[in-house]
């Protein structure tokens, strides 16, 4: 088996890289400067799109962090990480896991692009405002559910709080944590105890002090 994760500092493809560290999964991980299309052209060899994640498994190739997750999730780990389709929360595993992505993370990218990365005369606050607002208000359907369980389905720790996990990460390195509600900081702040998250953490910034890439980098999302 030969895993290959090309990753930015914090960026979607954190989530696979959580995953790989809950699995015990061996891998090579390739740090690369954000964004990686304009800054390492040579990386278009590899993703065509210039996004990242970009993850390879004995020459298969997969650019979608969700899919990465559930893929993952069910091959290396079935009825642990993975949910079985005979299983009765295998709809909300699944709806939990792309909610993590298209409906957390997109408004953030906006957030991200108009407010951070434009040049200052095409930076747009009523953007930034209006997504704010958006993203939060989807972030609040949680907080019921979360305010009676640990985790969000299953009864255990899935990929889907992998996915959901990310677009908090991704919202409290905006600024945007002091505005979740109790039930969802407190389940943000149980994730961030897991040991496969703090190695991530860790073997991020180890592979990018061995490859050169700063990692003082805030979160970020491919939003070009």
């Amino acid at each position: 088996m030969s895993m290959t994760l090309y990753h930015c500092i914090n960026a979607r493809s954190f989530r696979v890289l959580w995953m790989l560290e809950e699995l015990g999964l061996p891998y090579t991980l390739e740090v690369l400067p954000f964004p990686p299309r304009s800054r390492r052209e040579t990386y278009l060899e590899v993703n065509p799109l210039g996004t990242i994640p970009t993850f390879l498994d004995d020459g298969m190739r997969m650019t979608e962090s969700a899919a990465i997750c559930q893929y993952l999730a069910a091959r290396h780990s079935p009825r642990a990480l993975d949910v079985a389709a005979d299983d009765a929360d295998f709809g909300p595993y699944l709806n939990f896991l792309h909610f993590g992505e298209t409906t957390l993370s997109f408004p953030q990218t906006l957030i991200l692009r108009y407010g951070r990365f434009e040049p200052p005369a095409r930076r747009q606050p009523q953007v930034v405002e209006d997504y704010t607002r958006w993203f939060l208000s989807r972030l609040r359907t949680l907080e019921p559910l979360l305010a009676t369980r640990e985790f969000l389905c299953a009864g255990r720790f899935t990929a889907a709080d992998v996915a959901v996990g990310y677009a908090l990460m991704l919202a409290d390195d905006i600024g945007l944590r002091e505005r979740f509600r109790p039930a969802t900081l407190a389940y943000w702040e149980r994730l961030q105890q897991r040991d496969g998250f703090r190695r991530a953490l860790a073997a991020q910034r180890r592979a990018a002090r061995a490859q050169g890439v700063p990692t003082d980098s805030v979160a970020r999302s491919d939003w070009s």
